[in-house]
């Protein structure tokens, strides 16, 4: 199963500000190089992190592909418009992958920093 933990903040005024994200695991829909929920949620994660690097100025942190870890990223500075804008479609395409094949392949989790 695949577990995505979105890290978010939530401000003085209420508003909840994505930090960042981290993926985890397989979802185990189909062998590899054949399943396509994995495949989604790894052309959602890289096409955000390019977005970020080249439509935004701000800073982060972030890899792929270490040990467990399959995808990993933070914010390390104040959020753009643009990037909260990009982190909400990612973390609205992630939901809806979710919703459309169960939560026996890839759960989302919202983590307080």
């Amino acid at each position: 199963m695949i577990t995505a933990t979105v890290f978010q903040d939530s401000g003085d005024s209420g508003d909840v500000s994505y930090r960042g994200i981290e993926i985890k695991g397989h979802a185990g829909w189909a062998e590899a190089g054949e399943d396509i929920i994995c495949a989604g949620v790894s052309a959602l994660a890289v096409n955000f992190y390019n977005s970020v690097e080249a439509f935004t100025e701000d800073s982060f942190e972030g890899e792929a592909g270490q040990e467990d870890v399959q995808f990993s990223f933070r914010f390390t500075s104040q959020i753009s418009p643009e990037s909260k804008l990009l982190i909400n479609s990612l973390v609205l395409g992630l939901q809806n992958i979710e919703r459309d094949y169960g939560k026996s392949y890839i759960i989302i989790r919202f983590e307080e920093v």
